[in-house]
């Protein structure tokens, strides 16, 4: 399954109400670093899906998700256990550092 774009109502279902394990990317369009992750993003949404959601959020609508979670620089993958921020990545530069950093959240 490839990464599910969310909005900040369904983030507020899935990620908060629900508590699902999520690992969010933060990220723009007009980022030429967050395009050049996307391709191993998406493969790790394909390879994870049945352990975590794997989302993103564009900040650019929905500037207030990022603001609210202190996202200074993108890309920055940040996981979400019970409702909460657990951990956060900036600017991961392989498939091999984000299945490390999202490998130190699953049990």
């Amino acid at each position: 399954m490839a990464a599910k774009a969310l909005r900040t109502e369904e983030f507020n279902k899935i990620v908060l109400q629900d508590k699902q394990l999520t690992v969010v990317d933060y990220w723009a369009p007009w980022c030429v670093y967050c395009r050049r992750i996307e391709p191993a993003y998406e493969k790790i949404g394909s390879e994870y899906g049945d352990k975590l959601l794997v989302a993103k959020v564009n900040i650019d609508e929905e500037p207030e998700l990022a603001e609210k979670y202190q996202v200074e620089t993108i890309p920055t993958l940040m996981v979400f256990k019970d409702g909460e921020p657990v951990g956060h990545i900036v600017a991961p530069d392989s498939k091999a550092k984000i299945e490390s950093f999202i490998g130190e959240h699953l049990n």
